[in-house]
C-alpha cells in the first residue's frame, strides 16, 4: 500500500501555524485559542494513525463458460484489525458486462467480519478474459491518512465460443487406413452396399450374393464400402482482421472453426489445427472427446497482430499435415500470403476447400466517386482470388450473413457432385 496524506491535514496545519504566528504577531490570545485545537489534533491524530491490513477475495462461479451464459461473482472484503472507511470499485474489461454496473463504493470493515458484494458476469464474447482488480483507498478513523493499493483478482474467465449443431460435414476425397464413421469410394470389407460383379477365384465364399446368383445362374459377389476415419486440418488466417466498429471477421471465423471441430470429431475423425499469423501455431491431428477442447483452447488464444514476415508451409512437422488430410481454409481472403499458403498445399496434393468469411459487408459503401470506385476494384480483386483459387481446384465458399457454416458445408458438397459428374 503507498502511504498519502489528505489534503485536510495541509488545511489543518496550515491553520494552526497561521494562527499561533498572527498571535504573537498582534498580541491576541483569542488566535491562538483558535488555532490550538488544530495544533493538538494534527500530531495527536498522527501519532494514533495505524496501518489497517485489507484482505481481498475474488471468486467466480465457474472459470469456464459458454458465449452467451452469465457467471456469478462474489468479491469480499476483510481487515482484522477493522478499517473505518474503505473507498473500493473493480476495474473489468470491456469484454465483462457487469450487473449492477460496476462503480465506486464506501464500506465500513468491522474487526473479523466479512463484507461480500455478489454480482453477475455477463461477457460480451468469447474469448480469454480476466476479471480486473480491485482498486482499493483506505483511510484511518480521523480522515487524515490514507492508503491506497491496487488488487489483482488472479483469475481468468475462459468463454468458449457457441457451436453450431451440423447435421453434416463435407467429406474428404480420400480417407485413411483406419476404422470410422466416414464411407470410403474404395470397396473392401464393411456394411455399406457398393456393387454386384461376378464371383472370381480367391474371393471369400461368405460374400456370395446367393439370391443373385440364383437369379442370374452364375455365382455373383456383393462389393461393400468400408467405414474410415478421415483427417482434418482446420488452417486459420490470422494475417488479417477486418473491423468495422465492434463487429469483425475473427470472431465468426474461429466460431466457425470451433464448429467444424465439433462435428468432425463427433465423427471420430482426428481434427488438428495451424494458425498463421504473426507466428505459426499448430495441433497434430487426433480424435476423442478431449481433442474437442483442446482445439476450443487453441481457438480462443487465436489473435490478430499486424506483421509482414512470411511464413512458409515447410516450416510445419510432418505430422501436422498428414497424407490425404482435408485441409478447410478459414479465411477473409484479405492476404494474399494466405493465398500463397493454399496454393501450396494444393500444389502439393492435398485437398484444399477455402472457407470465406466475407468482409465486404464491414466495409461502408464509398461516400463519392473515388471511394465508390476503390470499393468496386476493391470487390474485383476479391473475385480474381477465388477464381485464382477455383482454377487449381480450390472450391471456396462463403458463410451467410449471419456466419452460419451448414450453407458452407452444403455448396462444398454440392460442388464434389458436381466435379464428379462432370469428370466422369
Amino acid at each position: 500500500m503507498t502511504r498519502r496524506f489528505a489534503p485536510r491535514l495541509a488545511l489543518y496545519a496550515a491553520f494552526a501555524a497561521a494562527s499561533l504566528l498572527l498571535a504573537l504577531a498582534l498580541g491576541r490570545s483569542d488566535l491562538a485559542v483558535l488555532g490550538a485545537p488544530f495544533a493538538v489534533f494534527v500530531p495527536l491524530a498522527l501519532a494514533r494513525s495505524e496501518r489497517a491490513a485489507v484482505h481481498v477475495a475474488f471468486s467466480l462461479s465457474a472459470d469456464r463458460m459458454i458465449e452467451g451464459e452469465h457467471v456469478e461473482a462474489l468479491l469480499e472484503l476483510s481487515a482484522p484489525a477493522g478499517a473505518e472507511r474503505v473507498d473500493f470499485v473493480l476495474a473489468l474489461p470491456a469484454a465483462l458486462r457487469p450487473d449492477p454496473p460496476a462503480r465506486a463504493l464506501a464500506v465500513h470493515l468491522e474487526p473479523g467480519r466479512t463484507e461480500r458484494f455478489p454480482f453477475t458476469l455477463s461477457p460480451a464474447s468469447w474469448g480469454a478474459a480476466e476479471p480486473g482488480a480491485v482498486t482499493l483507498r483506505v483511510h484511518d478513523r480521523f480522515g487524515l491518512v490514507y492508503e491506497d493499493a491496487v488488487a489483482p483478482s488472479a483469475l481468468a474467465l475462459r468463454v468458449y465460443p457457441r457451436l453450431e449443431r451440423l447435421r453434416r460435414v463435407a467429406a474428404p476425397l480420400r480417407t485413411q487406413p483406419f476404422a470410422g464413421s466416414q464411407i470410403a469410394r474404395a470397396t473392401g470389407e464393411g456394411i455399406e452396399f457398393a456393387d454386384i460383379r461376378p464371383f472370381q477365384f480367391g474371393d471369400q465364399v461368405r460374400r456370395i450374393n446367393w439370391r443373385a446368383s440364383a437369379r442370374r445362374g452364375e455365382l455373383l459377389l456383393t462389393e461393400s464400402n468400408p467405414e474410415r476415419t478421415s483427417d482434418v486440418v482446420l488452417l486459420l488466417d490470422g494475417y488479417a482482421d477486418v473491423r468495422h466498429g465492434g463487429a469483425g471477421t475473427l470472431e465468426p471465423l474461429v466460431r466457425a472453426a470451433a464448429s467444424l471441430a465439433e462435428a468432425h470429431l463427433a465423427r471420430r475423425d482426428r481434427v488438428g489445427v495451424i494458425t498463421f499469423g504473426t507466428e505459426v501455431s499448430w495441433l497434430a491431428p487426433a480424435s476423442g472427446d478431449r481433442r474437442c477442447y483442446q482445439i476450443v483452447e487453441a481457438l480462443i488464444e487465436t489473435a490478430v497482430v499486424r506483421s509482414y514476415r512470411w511464413h512458409n508451409v515447410e516450416e510445419l512437422p510432418p505430422r501436422t499435415l498428414p497424407p490425404r488430410a482435408l485441409v478447410l481454409a478459414l479465411t477473409p481472403l484479405a492476404d494474399r500470403r494466405m493465398l500463397r499458403v493454399m496454393l501450396h498445399l494444393r500444389a502439393r496434393g492435398f485437398d484444399v476447400v477455402a472457407v470465406e468469411v466475407s468482409p465486404v459487408a464491414l466495409v461502408p459503401a464509398g461516400r463519392d466517386g473515388p471511394g465508390e470506385l476503390a470499393r468496386r476494384l476493391w470487390l474485383l480483386s476479391r473475385e480474381a482470388l477465388r477464381f485464382q483459387l477455383e482454377r487449381v481446384g480450390v472450391p471456396v465458399v462463403a458463410l451467410d450473413e449471419r456466419g452460419s457454416v451448414a450453407g458452407a458445408v452444403e455448396e462444398v458438397r454440392a460442388y464434389r457432385r458436381f466435379a464428379r459428374s462432370a469428370g466422369g
